[in-house]
């Protein structure tokens, strides 16, 4: 067996940031204390850069086996891998001061975040559901390690105990699945699994129940409801610098799984599945629009947020068709590109004694801070779906690909929570430009290079628009060219 006939290229992003974590770990037991931090850094920056390089130049449409069959290098895989690397940047640079000032930048905590990049982008490119289990488990490894870091915290120690039962729960709901359905197929190839699946009855009773416990595993994986109750917690326990990775890079890797596991595993008995999404779609955009209103914690406000979104973003895949899939991706793209921004918001604001979690720490941010105000207006709207930004765009596309399949019923619902919810994505707005500044401000705390990122992260929402056809052309071309 040669290196050639691995076909190791294809598989570079993810050795190029395993090598830079292990130098990472090694250069820490040299470097003197006060260098540690900042070299560990740049170290992972770098190695970043060099993923995102490596994924962009290995860019084809068309679909090709490596590793003896374990992963596959196709078009989709690079673009979500060049998105988990683009946002992974985002999240170290954004909270590089905050972790700093909380003695959480340690090499222990970088080295983290990039293997738990390494685990979404395997989870990215799987071919094989073990292959598919071992990168998600990777990926919630360092993710319990993340938020349980502080450990002087009780609320982050809280968090993760929380996290880790229910997410081991979760993974053996989805391992026993994924067993079932080898017990059907006789084999673990995704390929071979869905030739082998179409020759089933679609009232096969074992194959239901692997669907269900599939499903459920996934859904737990994405926080929809009703396995949602780990998200709001779990998100206000953890530290900031960790709620933004959790909020960000994971969601691209959870559309990864469930393309990997419902759509090119078992898209042909939809008929399974579709009205279990349905289901769950509704009651996520509704509940998480609901709840997220009594919020005065912003970080339990947004994770709320999240799960309704998470909701927009399965009426795309229940569609069943490749414009719903692609929609789905282009909306998981820009609903972590927002979502990265304004944890940055948050970020920004807290100070090395301070929080800026409740919703009184934005009064009068616009006669304080009246850009940052600015910037979180821009992501506000985005993210209640106003036009003209990006996030319109995005729930425009879902709901385009329900209707198109005669579920107007689901998009009219939809649009009715969605109404709902932007009240509380407004409030913040109201909060910034109509109350009076508190007397004790949080003050700006951030590195020097952090506005400028955030204002072009935050200004894209609006600025890029007329480019939009670029992403939605790309979005359904490697769709397409994924599922033949």
């Amino acid at each position: 067996m040669t290196l050639a006939s691995l076909n190791v290229g294809s598989v570079a992003p993810e050795i190029i940031l395993s090598f830079v974590a292990c130098v990472v770990l090694l250069v820490d037991l040299y470097l003197p204390l006060a260098l540690k931090a900042r070299v560990s850094f740049f170290l992972c920056v770098g190695g970043l850069f060099a993923a995102i390089v490596a994924c962009v130049e290995g860019y084809d449409l068309s679909s090709e086996f490596a590793m003896n069959g374990l992963v596959v290098n196709d078009g989709i895989g690079d673009v979500m891998k060049t998105a988990v690397c683009g946002l992974v940047l985002l999240t170290f640079c954004y909270s590089r001061r905050y972790a700093a000032d909380r003695e959480l930048l340690r090499s222990e905590y970088l080295v983290l975040g990039l293997f738990g990049a390494v685990g979404m982008m395997v989870m990215v490119s799987a071919a094989h559901l073990v292959t598919l289990y071992v990168g998600l488990e990777l990926l919630s490894l360092c993710l319990y390690g993340m938020v349980a870091f502080r450990r002087d915290a009780l609320p982050a120690t809280e968090a993760a105990m929380k996290f880790f039962i229910l997410g081991a729960l979760a993974s053996g709901v989805l391992l026993y699945g994924m067993s079932l359905l080898y017990g059907l197929t006789g084999s673990l190839q995704i390929s071979e699994v869905r030739a082998a699946i179409t020759e089933l009855p679609s009232t096969d009773k074992t194959l239901a129940v692997a669907v269900v416990f599939v499903i459920a595993g996934l859904m737990f994986k994405i926080g929809a409801v009703p396995f949602h109750m780990w998200v709001p917690d779990v998100y206000e326990g953890a530290p900031t610098s960790t709620t933004i990775y959790l909020a960000s890079a994971p969601k691209i890797a959870g559309f990864a799984i469930i393309f990997r596991l419902l759509v090119e595993t078992m898209g042909d008995v939809g008929i399974l599945w579709q009205d279990i999404l349905t289901l769950v779609a509704l009651l996520s955009i509704g509940l998480g629009n609901v709840v997220a209103i009594a919020q005065q914690n912003i970080k339990r406000m947004l994770a709320y947020s999240g799960i309704s979104h998470m909701g927009f973003f399965l009426l795309g895949i229940l569609s069943g068709t490749a414009d719903g899939y692609a929609a789905s991706l282009a909306y998981i793209l820009i609903y972590a590109l927002i979502t990265v921004a304004t944890f940055a918001v948050v970020l920004s604001l807290s100070g090395p004694n301070h929080e800026a979690e409740h919703l009184s720490d934005y009064k009068g941010l616009g006669r304080v801070h009246p850009w940052l105000a600015f910037l979180m207006l821009l992501l506000m709207v985005s993210l209640a779906g106003i036009p003209p930004t990006l996030g319109f765009f995005a729930k425009l596309v879902v709901l385009q690909a329900v209707i198109d399949v005669g579920l107007i019923w689901v998009a009219v619902g939809a649009v009715l929570f969605s109404v709902i919810g932007a009240f509380y994505y407004l409030r913040i707005v109201k909060l910034m430009y109509f109350d009076a500044p508190a007397d004790n401000s949080p003050m700006l705390n951030v590195d020097k290079v952090v506005p400028v990122i955030l204002s072009v992260n935050a200004l894209a929402m609006v600025l890029v628009m007329p480019w939009l056809g670029l992403l939605a052309d790309l979005c359904q071309d490697v769709v397409r060219s994924a599922i033949g």
